[in-house]
């Protein structure tokens, strides 16, 4: 498939949640920090009036603004690191880490099976990048990021690779401190030596070499001239040569270029070449899962202007798409919610008469698909948490469901493209860890190839996964994964802890953290709430969690939440709930609307106050998703769905830990900030409110294991703090 790159506010999946005689010393210690600076805005939306108290913060130059969130940070970080058995839990993930002798990662592999990949072992703070020649090949060390930017005095990480057809060159994207602003490096993989050029602003770029070997597309930011910019706008699509100016490179697809196609400032325009059907892709993104896409033959590089001919727009409901020579395979949700894939001419589209090449599934969501020289691969989720392959032969067109390793709750496939016979898939499940296999279609196994070291995990093999669906405020069925340790009594005491997301169609499937599972290791019961606004149950799932709709978002945890107290995993005062980013939402909602169900709510890098969105950087990019204070509807959808507008005052709320990341491209900071701040002048409860802004940090990627270790534990220890469990609470 051609997989478009994600804007969206999407972070990767980090947990990062009659119980408080101690919280109170902590609500005192908020109280002798300083206040921070309050100025009331008061604004008029289609005849409401919004009262923003802390409009102030969103001045994160300010020096006031920026002490606030320094003691405010200092104070959190105490009182975390000052929690009984958070620092057993660090040393247990270091443990567990230490298991591996190495972990691969970012794996990609050249038609000619040069392998490149990342890879850390247990001394390593970030992957390094090596390759290889061949599954069995040597390795050979290419790049250490962490090494070569030394004395810059900022924690550098690898953020994406790219390599040219016969893999003897290769781009590798880094950024510092989770800031994801990406410089361009330029490799000879033969000698390992780094072209002179280095290439900035190049926050979106996943370049795309062209047939030669020696030039790549990418995408770069426009140079910061003057106060307020927005570094997002009117990014461009350019040509670069290897070994030359990045002044001089071509403007290639762009707003400018291209005034004829109406691309907004907010959107991405970036352009991939594909080299089996020669043409170019010109893709024009954002959050809508939609594509909008332009193609042209290659060829037409070498011309003054290139004309583009629109392949998709959103009417057509394409969300992926993979191509062969001739023909065009559309993967698609149009009259099929469930997903299906169909066939045209790559030429000559006709979509009102595209053949169905997969059929949709009532009871199960097409997930992913994949071509190869014999037959046709694709993967299936019930509810999101149970994942089957098939394979369809070309020839004869028969379809089976082939016979898995293990039973899957996850499945990742990939493959080299129609003119190659190689298949792969990546098996995960919530207590089974990550293995890659080929499929050897010729002899019908399974070939492992996992390139991560093996590692055992004895504190997990008795762990018990159930999947439920459980009804929510409608009676409509969502599905709740729980997680917990056999034997252990149902009982009100158990402290509970619910994960959960709900936007952008993105599912949260079964994957194995260790760390993590600490929470089910210390007696607790650990929970995936699958919300709407994800994609576990179709695209109807994801469009009854956005805009006017998202209210179901928050309802469907609470009625989680409330599933487990009433079939006893747990009581009250025993769940704590976690969302990251656009899960911010969902748990700030979900405190607002029922702060008597919940002991511990952890937005981590949240976003909070959604009404103001389209005034930060990555707001705009973000409408399709969430609206637009343009439109009335969807304004009164955002006030609705804004958790720091619906904090009320003398409330008891229950106990919050809000985090941030300074360097934030996606949520910017002054979100979590003013929603503590509100928090901790609304709550009547005595129960701590933490604010901790990370200033060598981002959304999360770009993290040091170190840093990710930590962040999780300061989730897990507060969480079981305040739940009550013996181990974490304060003397």
């Amino acid at each position: 498939m051609i997989l478009r790159q994600s804007f969206f506010a999407l972070t990767s999946f980090f947990l990062v949640s009659p119980l408080l005689l101690a919280s109170s010393e902590q609500h005192n210690d908020n109280q002798r920090l300083s206040a921070p600076p309050e100025s009331a805005v008061v604004e008029e939306y289609y005849g409401t009036k919004v009262t923003d108290r802390f409009h102030s913060l969103e001045k994160l130059e300010n020096p006031q603004v920026q002490q606030w969130i320094k003691q405010q940070s200092s104070s959190a970080k105490s009182i975390l690191q000052g929690i009984p058995g958070r620092s057993s839990l660090v040393e247990k993930m270091h443990d567990f880490d230490g298991r591996k002798a190495s972990k691969v990662y970012n794996l990609s592999i050249t038609d000619n099976n040069r392998y490149f990949y990342l890879k850390e072992t247990p001394t390593d703070e970030t992957g390094k990048l090596f390759f290889r020649d061949g599954f069995k090949g040597k390795e050979t060390l290419l790049f250490d990021a962490r090494a070569f930017f030394s004395g810059s005095g900022k924690e550098y990480v690898i953020s994406g690779v790219s390599a040219s057809e016969d893999g003897s060159k290769l781009t590798i994207s880094v950024s510092a401190n989770g800031s994801e602003d990406s410089i361009v490096l330029i490799m000879d993989v033969g000698s390992k030596k780094l072209y002179p050029e280095r290439i900035d602003r190049c926050r979106f770029a996943s370049p795309s070499w062209l047939r030669d070997g020696k030039s790549f597309l990418y995408n770069r930011m426009q140079p910061l001239t003057h106060a307020g910019q927005n570094p997002q706008y009117d990014s461009k699509t350019f040509l670069h040569r290897a070994g030359t100016d990045p002044s001089s490179d071509r403007e290639i697809f762009s707003n400018t270029t291209n005034p004829e196609l109406h691309i907004k400032s907010e959107d991405v325009p970036s352009v991939d070449y594909d080299k089996k059907s020669g043409y170019l892709f010109a893709v024009v993104s954002n959050v809508d899962p939609r594509v909008t896409v332009y193609y042209a033959p290659a060829k037409m590089l070498s011309e003054k202007k290139i004309v583009w001919k629109q392949l998709f727009a959103p009417e057509n409901e394409v969300h992926d798409f993979a191509v062969t020579k001739n023909d065009l395979y559309i993967y698609t949700p149009k009259n099929a919610p469930h997903f299906k894939v169909v066939k045209t001419s790559l030429k000559n589209p006709d979509f009102a008469h595209a053949a169905t090449v997969i059929d949709e599934d009532s009871k199960a969501m097409l997930t992913s698909f994949a071509l190869t020289r014999d037959a046709l691969y694709y993967t299936q989720s019930r509810n999101g948490v149970e994942a089957k392959l098939f394979r369809k032969d070309s020839k004869n067109l028969k379809e089976r469901e082939l016979a898995l390793p293990f039973k899957a709750g996850t499945i990742s496939l990939s493959s080299k493209g129609y003119r190659f016979h190689d298949v792969w898939v990546i098996i995960a499940g919530w207590s089974n860890d990550n293995r890659r296999y080929r499929f050897d279609a010729e002899h019908d196994i399974f070939v492992k190839e996992t390139l991560s070291s093996p590692a055992e995990y004895p504190e997990y093999r008795d762990l018990v996964v159930e999947e439920h669906m459980i009804p929510s405020h409608d009676g409509v069925l969502v599905p709740l994964s729980i997680i917990y340790k056999k034997g252990i009594e149902k009982t009100c005491k158990n402290p509970a802890l619910i994960y959960g997301y709900g936007a952008y169609g993105k599912s949260i499937t079964p994957f194995f953290s260790p760390g993590m599972l600490l929470w089910a290791d210390k007696g607790g019961v650990l929970a995936f709430a699958h919300v709407r606004g994800g994609g576990e149950c179709g695209d109807t799932w994801h469009t009854q969690g956005m805009k006017t709709t998202k209210p179901n978002t928050w309802k469907d945890l609470i009625s989680c939440a409330e599933y487990l107290e009433k079939m006893g995993y747990t009581g009250r005062g025993k769940i704590a709930i976690n969302g990251a980013s656009a899960g911010g939402i969902l748990v700030g909602m979900a405190l607002c609307e029922r702060p008597d169900l919940f002991a511990a709510v952890i937005p981590q890098v949240g976003a909070l106050n959604p009404l103001r969105g389209e005034e930060s950087p990555n707001g705009p990019i973000n409408v399709p998703e969430f609206g637009t204070v343009k439109n009335r509807e969807e304004c009164r959808a955002l006030i609705a769905m804004d958790p720091y507008l619906n904090i009320k005052d003398q409330v008891a709320y229950p106990a919050t830990l809000v985090t941030t990341g300074l360097n934030d491209p996606r949520v910017i900071a002054w979100q979590p900030a003013k929603f503590a701040a509100r928090l901790q002048q609304a709550t009547t409860s005595k129960k701590p409110v933490l604010f901790f802004a990370d200033d060598k940090a981002g959304h999360g990627m770009g993290n040091t294991k170190s840093k990710e270790f930590e962040t999780l534990a300061d989730v897990l220890s507060f969480g079981l703090w305040q739940t009550g469990h013996p181990e974490f609470q304060p003397k």
